[in-house]
């Protein structure tokens, strides 16, 4: 009956390491949006020093724990009548009722039904819950482990684990006992992962590349092994943080070992760099700057169209310009990417002229070094130089660039 107050009260304790938290809460309903213990936060303070920081924020999380178990048994039992009700039968599942109505993820809604659901068949987890030896993430995989194996599920197997680790590395070995006891099944789902596989490739209005994809597990593994180590900092002036890193090491690892054949048309003006001539052009990209042309024309394969006036006057072959045993004698000397501190592989590098051949220089060893995809970007874009001296090369940076830049996190 509309203006009738009704009232619950629930009384809690949780128990997190050395502290013991005793509470209770009015929940009231009809017009009441919120309850009396929430009504606390709109008015408290907060604390002053760490330890009692630390105390509120322990205090706060119980509290939050409890009532996500709360909230979970009622979301299995709502599960439950969405299931038993025949009438006024909807396409809409409880999944999809708590995503939309109380703003969750799919994922978490799933996990907070798994955990409504098997909570009987896990006795011993909600002990260990109330006594804040787990907390509710451990509840949500161990939940999501008894519904994948079914009968399998061992809680005497699982819970020292959850007692133990964090709920991250909890899930992952989760994962492993999940392939220890249905492996035929665990393969099965790895390939249908698998089959869902894409990359999709766009490009911008600047002529950018988006990138944009799901690995399965597997595959996602593998390429990360291949990713990380080139997503390290390398030498010195490195001032990228790691999502530029791993762009970069993305680049390196697709032209690794591959002699990546572009046919770019051009004029000679844009060779030269001279001021009013038009980029150059390239089947994938917007026009293309005479810095990159240049970097390209150092150590690539690149068929080139002259043009005069707009006319073909040159085609010429798609040759890489430092090949055979002058590039093996470049590799033995060099070893590695000169750049100091810089210690990339020879076989991870470009040759470059000191002088460009554009310019007059010769592609004689005296005259070239190895560079690693990075360092030889910002040589020609970048307007870094690299200078020979007696102790080896000495990098000379734009009079735009400011040595104070905070080194991006490792």
């Amino acid at each position: 009956m509309k203006g009738v107050l009704e009232w619950r009260l629930a009384a809690w304790v949780w128990r997190f390491g050395e502290h013991e938290f005793m509470g209770f809460s009015i929940a009231f309903s009809n017009e009441f949006s919120y309850n009396f213990s929430m009504l606390e936060f709109l008015i408290a303070e907060v604390p002053k020093t760490r330890g009692e920081l630390e105390f509120e924020l322990q205090r706060v999380r119980g509290e939050i724990e409890i009532r996500e178990l709360y909230f979970s048994q009622m979301a299995a039992e709502l599960q439950r009548r969405d299931r038993n009700e025949d009438s006024e039968v909807s396409d809409k599942t409880t999944i999809d009722w708590l995503r939309h109505n109380c703003r969750m993820t799919q994922q978490a809604a799933a996990d907070r039904i798994h955990v409504g659901e098997k909570l009987a068949a896990m006795p011993r987890t909600e002990d260990a819950f109330y006594n804040g030896l787990i907390g509710f993430q451990h509840v949500a995989v161990m939940a999501r482990t008894a519904v994948a194996v079914e009968e399998k599920f061992d809680e005497a197997a699982l819970l020292p684990l959850a007692m133990k680790y964090s709920p991250g590395k909890f899930y992952h070995l989760s994962l492993r006992y999940r392939h220890t006891v249905q492996a035929k099944k665990v393969a099965e789902e790895q390939a249908n992962l698998a089959d869902q596989n894409f990359l999709k490739l766009a490009t911008s209005e600047d002529g950018c590349l988006m990138v944009n994809g799901v690995f399965d597990p597997v595959s996602g593994a593998a390429i990360r092994s291949a990713i990380e180590p080139l997503a390290k900092p390398m030498g010195m002036h490195d001032y990228r943080d790691r999502p530029k890193r791993l762009a970069d090491a993305f680049f390196e690892l697709t032209t690794k070992n591959l002699t990546v054949s572009m046919q770019v048309t051009s004029s000679m003006e844009t060779l030269l760099g001279l001021v009013g001539a038009e980029g150059a052009e390239n089947e994938f990209s917007v026009p293309i700057s005479s810095k990159s042309v240049e970097r390209w024309a150092c150590d690539s394969t690149l068929s080139r169209i002259m043009l005069k006036e707009s006319v073909p006057i040159d085609v010429g072959r798609a040759e890489r310009v430092l090949k055979g045993p002058r590039r093996r004698a470049l590799m033995a000397r060099d070893k590695h990417c000169q750049w100091p501190g810089c210690e990339r592989p020879a076989s991870w590098c470009d040759g470059h002229h000191l002088v460009h051949w554009i310019n007059g220089g010769e592609t004689e060893l005296k005259n070239m070094v190895l560079l690693c995809r990075r360092h030889h970007r910002m040589v020609h874009e970048g307007d870094w130089q690299l200078v020979k001296t007696d102790e080896g090369y000495a990098p000379i940076a734009p009079s735009y660039f400011s040595p104070w830049l905070p080194r991006g996190p490792n």
